[in-house]
């Protein structure tokens, strides 16, 4: 019963958070925007009075990347520092082995990570900011299918994010009238990808390729596929490398390369009439203030987990687990970085289609694909 009790303990002056990430290792350009995002964010909550008085103490753990790592923290986060809820969880891998521990202990669970098996079925406890692979390959297929390009390749990474969202690009291609005429994979360690895409290459009739996948690489992919002259034809990636990262291990072959992101990486380009101009703007320049480095939607999936687990802190009035997990799931109409979130019983990430802009990199940079080019 000590958690309980711990965690009913409205006279204290702290209230305690944890953050399992992955701040070091081979998804550090992801968990690293992340770690600074958070520690910034709860130093400014905390230097404006807290939550409701109480300031937050923020308990961060870095899992190098490993599932197994990340399992143990999780376990640590509940019974040793009892922390009433979590935001974190860099990957789908790490995120998937945390899940039954937050289930169990029924402390709400916002993750990071990409994959839409972190919120279908929906768990109770479990919720997350990122858009789904899903979403990216229909966003990709919408896009696809205006420039009347229906017959493609995909070559996609082996790991949890790049499987899953291969599965599931597969899954919604009839819908959008698509064909995989060639379907390949590369590991998450391997350095060359020219035969995969060789084979590509050399499939009579594909129109365009499509690459799931996070870390190096689609960077190796983009490089290779440049290599070996297929620039020609339309390549698209996922927002599993939308970070200006990318562009540079990319380098100059990630010209004309398109991909579905959130607003917040081409917030300068935006109307003032969007409604996520603002938030995406103070972000960057926080952001950017603070830490002299580019922002990536990494960061900003933090940013809109930290916030929306406050402002339903703040409407629960109270620091016990259920209750800000009852708040969580009524999130309407919040504006994040990675767009409007409209949460529900069913729908426990609350973005639709809209919350993806369609990107292309031009000149090291990204730019806002007009509608109908």
């Amino acid at each position: 019963m000590g958690l309980a009790l711990s965690h009913g303990a409205l006279a204290q002056d702290t209230v305690k958070i944890g953050s399992v990430l992955s701040v070091t290792g081979p998804s550090s350009f992801l968990g690293e925007p992340e770690d600074k995002t958070l520690k910034l964010y709860v130093d400014k909550i905390n230097a404006a009075g807290g939550i409701a008085g109480k300031k937050i103490e923020l308990v961060i753990y870095d899992d190098g990347g490993d599932a197994n790592k990340a399992r143990t923290f999780a376990t640590r986060l509940i019974e040793d520092d009892e922390v009433i809820a979590m935001v974190g969880g860099t990957t789908t891998g790490s995120t998937m082995a945390m899940i039954p521990v937050f289930e169990d202990a029924k402390v709400p669970f916002i993750s990071l990570a990409g994959a839409i098996e972190v919120i279908d079925p929906v768990r109770k406890f479990v919720f997350k900011t990122p858009h789904t692979d899903k979403m990216a390959c229909e966003k990709i297929f919408e896009d696809l299918k205006k420039r009347n390009l229906t017959k493609i390749g995909m070559i996609s990474g082996t790991d949890g994010f790049g499987a899953s969202m291969r599965a599931q690009c597969v899954k919604v291609a009839p819908n959008y009238g698509m064909q995989i005429l060639i379907d390949e994979n590369y590991g998450p360690r391997d350095s060359d990808m020219t035969a995969q895409l060789t084979k590509i290459k050399n499939t009579a009739g594909v129109q365009a390729v499509v690459n799931p996948g996070f870390g190096q690489g689609p960077a190796i992919v983009t490089r290779n596929y440049a290599q070996l002259g297929m620039t020609s034809i339309p390549f698209y990636q996922s927002h599993g490398v939308a970070s200006k990262s990318f562009i540079d291990l990319a380098g100059p072959a990630a010209e004309g390369v398109r991909l579905p992101a959130a607003a917040l990486l081409v917030g300068d380009k935006l109307p003032e009439s969007d409604p996520q101009k603002k938030v995406v703007t103070e972000y960057r320049q926080a952001y950017e203030g603070a830490t002299k480095q580019p922002v990536s939607t990494f960061g900003g999936h933090a940013y809109d987990g930290l916030f929306i687990l406050v402002e339903a802190m703040k409407r629960a009035n109270s620091t016990d687990p259920q209750k800000i997990r009852d708040e969580i799931e009524k999130t309407k109409g919040f504006v994040g970085t990675g767009g409007i979130v409209n949460m529900s019983a069913t729908d426990h990430l609350g973005l639709d289609l809209s919350a993806f802009r369609m990107l292309e990199i031009k000149g090291g940079d990204w730019n806002l694909v007009a509608s109908g080019s």
